[in-house]
């Protein structure tokens, strides 16, 4: 019995260690919170810029405030001084680039919080790890956090969460080994605020800890009755999230298509096939409110409706909605290569299935080790824009 208990405490011993080894200040939940690290939090804002330890809060409202970028809120704190709220924000001018955050690692991206003026579809959100030249994430800021049509909707779940009035916030974690570079790229002609917070720690990576990806599309409208979600990824990774921005350009119900997932060298049929738009979204019966007749908006930690858009019988003529789908239980891992698509489906007036041409915009999430194939070119500010009032 003896032999039995050592044995037995020795591999919990083991376990821990591993556990202690891997996820020591990367990965941070309920179940270990409790545990120290020497792990190093670090916060990147426009309050400091570069995230260093006791370099918060040096902004001048006097001698800072003709600096670009700096001290935009100098006015408001000129009678209280520097250590003040002095730089709340950054102004990014028509047609910049500006870098958000330039880490050297090894570390992990842990949350983000920003709320960006402007027109969110036309600002570009982007990611790159250890010094790559093509971005391993690449969206509109409003598609990237659910917020796909340019207008405000709440939304609460483990990944993403929309709070009001506009604050986006990401959970997603990102490792990286050498080095992390975000940046936001406003492509409209007007220039816009960014608030923003990345909070992040500076912390060994594990041999097997994949680097973050996330990919914008859009197909306006569908050829074929059909939206790619992602396709040509190569490598070993697994398929995270989707979320879908959706505009059916005729009357009845939209979402009878299913998503499919080719893996590791399938072709004409997938190893996944879903059931129906809404099924993939862990809705059923067209998101109907059995007592009300109207579509229901829902968020949940990991999928929901979180946008219905109705016509308002004047300019904004047309449904709209946004759906989001979390595999954060259910991660989808794939070894060589990865495709998804979805069908654009509806119904006939005689029961038949109905081929649409729908407007629908997607962001896909995944993990996978670098490198990545390079993401198609995005659309054009033209092919980017969201038509009508928001």
């Amino acid at each position: 019995m003896k032999i039995k208990t050592v044995l037995y405490s020795l591999l919990c011993l083991a376990s821990t260690s591993v556990y202690a080894q891997k996820f020591d200040g990367l990965n941070t939940d309920m179940g270990n919170l409790y545990r120290v690290s020497d792990a190093k939090t670090r916060s990147i804002s426009p309050e400091n810029f570069t995230g260093e330890k006791g370099k918060g809060g040096m902004a001048d409202p006097v001698a800072d405030r003709d600096k670009r970028n700096q001290a935009i809120s100098a006015h408001a704190a000129s009678t209280l001084g520097q250590g003040w709220k002095v730089n709340p924000c950054v102004e990014i001018v028509a047609g910049e680039t500006f870098v958000m955050a330039d880490i050297d690692g090894p570390g992990s991206i842990q949350q983000i919080w920003m709320t960006p003026t402007g027109d969110w579809r036309k600002t570009i959100f982007r990611f790159y790890w250890d010094g790559e030249t093509n971005p391993s994430a690449e969206c509109p800021v409003g598609d990237f956090f659910c917020s796909g049509w340019g207008t405000y909707a709440p939304l609460t779940s483990l990944a993403v969460c929309v709070n009001p009035g506009s604050a986006f916030n990401c959970y997603w974690q990102m490792p990286f080994r050498k080095h992390c570079k975000i940046t936001m790229q406003n492509l409209d002609n007007r220039p816009m605020r960014l608030y923003y917070q990345i909070n992040y720690t500076l912390t060994p990576v594990p041999a097997d800890a994949a680097y973050f990806h996330a990919q914008f599309r859009r197909s306006n409208p569908t050829e074929g009755s059909l939206h790619t979600l992602v396709d040509g990824i190569k490598g070993k990774g697994q398929y995270v999230g989707t979320y879908l921005a959706l505009q059916p350009n005729s009357n009845g119900w939209w979402g009878e298509g299913e998503i499919k997932f080719f893996m590791d060298g399938d072709t004409k049929f997938p190893t996944i096939c879903g059931t129906g738009t809404e099924d993939y979204f862990c809705g059923s019966y067209n998101f109907e409110n059995q007592a009300t007749h109207q579509y229901q908006a829902f968020t949940t930690p990991y999928s929901g409706l979180n946008q219905v858009i109705r016509p308002d019988g004047v300019y904004r003529s047309n449904e709209r909605f946004g759906m989001y789908r979390w595999h954060i239980t259910d991660p989808i891992r794939f070894d060589k290569d990865l495709k998804v698509t979805i069908q654009d489906l509806g119904w006939r007036n005689d029961g038949r299935y109905m081929e649409q041409k729908s407007d629908i915009s997607s962001v896909v999430f995944w993990y996978q080790m670098e490198p990545h194939a390079k993401f198609p070119a995005l659309p054009s500010v033209d092919e980017l824009e969201v038509n009508g009032p928001k």
